[in-house]
């Protein structure tokens, strides 16, 4: 009865966003697509059933290993950094209510960046969203109109096929981005090259914080 009552307590307070099941949380640089290069802080949430077979952080897949934060906690945190940039990554942050932490942290001042493959409906305020589609779970498709930008992970030549498919669903002013799947870069970037200078309208972009050697 008491495990029950706990499972219910839980999803109580899933579903109402005002807790989050945090694997971590970090200030670093963001190293990929359009805001590459600059300082921010990441919160990444567990959870995720797209389950791509080259993520780098597969301990992020089952959300019951990392415990439920209140969301109202994790400001003192954050007035500790001078950034005002929040990236919710995950995992796949679209599985839960994300209403609460948008309302929070734009209360408190911040900009909300979401990173997602567009498995499930949005919820929450954002000011920028990066659309990383997966094979194995595609977008919903509401959510291309959302898009700021639309980023490709390209791991063999069929990919560039599949990425012209999304950027005909995603507005005229969402960016455009390749990314080689990194532990095929050495393959894939002079393609990725060829078709970018052919193809001007795509972007290149690198996880050039692998590169950099941080978070």
């Amino acid at each position: 009865m008491q495990i029950k009552n706990l499972e219910k307590i839980q999803k109580e307070q899933l579903d109402s966003g005002r807790f989050l099941p945090i694997m971590e949380e970090f200030y670093t640089i963001q190293g990929e697509g359009g805001k590459s290069g600059q300082a921010a802080y990441f919160i990444r949430i567990g959870g995720c059933d797209v389950g791509c077979h080259w993520c780098d952080v597969k301990e992020s897949w089952d959300a019951s290993l990392h415990p439920l934060i209140e969301v109202d906690g994790m400001i003192d945190k954050l007035k500790m950094i001078p950034c005002k940039d929040i990236v919710i990554t995950g995992g796949e942050p679209t599985l839960y209510n994300l209403d609460y932490l948008c309302q929070v942290l734009h209360t408190h001042g911040y900009q909300t960046f979401l990173e997602t493959s567009g498995s499930h409906s949005f919820s929450g305020r954002w000011n920028w969203i990066c659309l990383s589609p997966k094979k194995t779970l595609p977008p919903r498709p509401e959510v291309y109109s959302f898009a700021h930008e639309l980023k490709i992970i390209v791991h063999i030549k069929n990919d560039f096929k599949w990425a012209e498919k999304h950027a005909e669903k995603v507005s005229s002013n969402c960016k455009l981005y390749l990314q080689p799947e990194w532990s095929n870069k050495d393959e894939m970037m002079p393609l990725i090259i060829d078709y970018v200078m052919k193809n001007p309208k795509w972007n290149i972009s690198i996880q050039t914080h692998k590169v950099m050697n941080i978070p």
